[in-house]
């Protein structure tokens, strides 16, 4: 009777987890959704109409792409957690990623730096966290090349493109507000 009436007046029963639970299922759901959608934004990229031949996508294309989008969320992570101890979650997200990328916690954490640097570079003076994404894509997987002559010429991206990189990407951005109405720490 009592659960019916805070149902009814628009409460929901939130089921508790730690940091070790959220960064197990933040670390499997990401690397669930790069499996199930990274060959759609490869087809999406030699699809897109900017480039006036079709791009080569590096070999380790699909490792950059988790790299960026780690980086990416864990940005938003600190955007939304400013009440909880974020490190401790990133530090859990950091060694279940260190562990499949075969590497050290040390290893994982410089290779996560250098990349948040990367995008940073690229992003400047932006702050817009998914811009910096799509720009850092842009980069790491050389589409200047093969873009038309005016944007090759100065190397940067066609803005056209890179909104449509923008709205892909954002599919693959953790919705921290659906999991807090979920869960809570």
């Amino acid at each position: 009777f009592v659960l019916n009436h805070i149902i009814m007046l628009g409460f929901s029963i939130r089921k508790k987890t730690d940091t070790n639970k959220l960064s197990n299922i933040f670390v499997n759901s990401l690397i669930e959704l790069v499996e199930n959608g990274y060959q759609d934004v490869i087809e999406m990229i030699k699809d897109d109409t900017v480039f006036v031949s079709d791009p080569e996508i590096p070999s380790n294309a699909k490792q950059q792409f988790l790299l960026i989008l780690i980086v990416g969320n864990i940005e938003f992570l600190r955007d939304r957690f400013e009440d909880y101890n974020v490190e401790e979650i990133e530090l859990e997200i950091i060694q279940k990623f260190a562990n499949i990328y075969g590497k050290s916690e040390a290893e994982f954490s410089s290779l996560i730096v250098k990349t948040v640097e990367y995008i940073s570079h690229y992003n400047f003076p932006s702050k817009n966290i998914l811009y910096g994404m799509s720009k850092a894509i842009f980069r790491k997987f050389n589409l200047s090349d093969y873009q038309e002559s005016y944007f090759k010429s100065q190397n940067v991206p066609n803005p056209l493109f890179i909104k449509r990189l923008d709205e892909v990407l954002i599919n693959f951005i953790w919705d921290w507000d659906v999991f807090l109405k979920k869960y809570k720490l």
